[in-house]
């Protein structure tokens, strides 16, 4: 069970002798699209690069597609104290929705660069910002819960190098 808002949708991958063609974004995917996209941006991240956390306060909504590389996508709500994590690849499409409101970040996991597409249903403003920010190892975001589940990783403040699975 994931935060409220959040949704991750798998996309469909169509291959032939060619290669391969994938639909990654249409209004008609009500589940994942609730919003109305006004802009598309593209971050390349080295190999172990953790970039978080931030936020949006004025209604902002990222929908995220990895179509390079690995990353782990993070959301942690300060109130329960819910923290989700989803692992996306380039190899295996998926759209991430995430509501600006929940404190968000990623941080590359595999040993090559990420290649991040992400759409926006607001322009980014340059004279103010919709961006609040807290440091990556901030020590005041320790999740009771962790997709929903309480794991060693919980009551403590969140790692990003630690590893989910041992």
């Amino acid at each position: 069970m994931m935060l409220p808002g959040i949704v991750v949708k798998p996309l469909k991958r169509f291959a032939d002798e060619r290669g391969f063609f994938t639909e990654i974004m249409r209004k008609d995917w009500k589940d994942v699209i609730q919003d109305d996209i006004v802009q598309a941006n593209m971050s390349v991240s080295y190999p172990g690069m953790v970039r978080a956390w931030h936020r949006h306060e004025r209604g902002q909504v990222d929908h995220f597609l990895v179509v390079r590389g690995a990353l782990k996508i993070c959301a942690y709500d300060d109130d329960s104290r819910e923290l989700d994590e989803v692992i996306s690849a380039g190899e295996n499409p998926q759209l991430v929705r995430m509501p600006g409101h929940y404190w968000h970040g990623f941080k590359v996991v595999g040993n090559e660069q990420a290649m991040l597409i992400y759409f926006v249903n607001r322009l980014y403003d340059y004279s103010s910002p919709d961006e609040e920010r807290r440091p990556w190892d901030d020590p005041t975001i320790v999740p009771a819960t962790i997709n929903g589940k309480v794991d060693e990783r919980c009551s403590k403040p969140w790692d990003w190098f630690l590893p989910a699975f041992k």
